[in-house]
């Protein structure tokens, strides 16, 4: 399929595992991909990556949460590849896994990256997808922002960002512009919250594989092919919608299910 030939997208956080698979999942598809993260290396290798598989990309250096620095990515992309007719808001951190360590400055924190920095990047793309009547915005979300999985902050800035994404389908569906919302489960990366996890439980990934009807946790590629549906012009009448991509885990509790089923 190329569902994005002769468009542009741009995925923030691209140099993370998710962000890199949607960004070559895009570009396979024939976006020019203008990868942004916070760091310029990591940023860098995401678009080798894209061009190496034969795709068209840029990598961009900004602070998502900066609306000069994000404006100063935009003028470079718009320059080099175009401006963006797809947006996701990929960027994300999990700081604190509980309320009790979790102080003010920590709350903060996330949500300036978590939602803040969404904000400023859809307040960004806005002007430019309204002057082409057409747009679509996808939300990186997760099943925190719908259950109490931990990380207090960070789930409720997702919960926050489900709401937000409604009031953009809202407003700016007349416009053209479609905003969805793709919650992931637990995805196998190597970001840095997984790798401490990973070294105090080399298994986790196994452990929490049970708690999945699927039997697996996600890849990158499940949240990148999520992505590209509701980016895509068949999905044109999807608007202000939750994918949720987590393996049947709100779906059910299995692990509950066996302990209950005595036979």
């Amino acid at each position: 399929m190329m569902r994005f030939l002769g468009k542009t997208a741009l995925v923030t956080g691209g140099g993370g595992g998710i962000g890199g698979a949607i960004a070559e999942r895009l570009a396979f598809e024939g976006a020019a991909v203008g990868v942004l993260d916070r760091r310029g290396d990591a940023a860098q290798e995401a678009a080798a990556r894209v061009e190496g598989g034969g795709g068209r990309a840029l990598a961009l250096t900004a602070e998502i949460t900066d609306p000069e620095s994000v404006a100063a990515a935009l003028a470079e992309m718009a320059e080099a590849i175009g401006t963006p007719d797809v947006l996701v808001n990929n960027a994300a951190w999990a700081l604190k896994g509980d309320l009790e360590s979790t102080d003010l400055d920590d709350w903060r924190a996330e949500f300036e990256i978590d939602l803040d920095g969404q904000f400023v990047c859809a307040k960004a793309v806005l002007p430019g997808m309204v002057a082409k009547g057409a747009g679509a915005i996808v939300n990186i979300g997760s099943v925190n922002g719908l259950l109490a999985l931990g990380n207090p902050a960070y789930s409720a800035a997702k919960a926050g960002l489900l709401s937000f994404t409604r009031s953009l389908a809202v407003e700016y569906g007349p416009s053209g512009i479609r905003a969805n919302m793709v919650s992931p489960g637990t995805v196998e990366t190597d970001i840095e919250t997984w790798r401490i996890r990973r070294e105090k439980n080399p298994q986790i990934f196994d452990q929490l594989a049970r708690w999945y009807p699927v039997g697996r946790v996600g890849r990158p590629d499940d949240i990148a092919a999520a992505v590209a549906f509701v980016a895509a012009d068949e999905a044109a009448f999807v608007n202000g919608a939750n994918l949720v991509v987590d393996g049947g885990l709100t779906a059910g509790l299995p692990v509950m299910i066996e302990e209950l089923i005595l036979e």
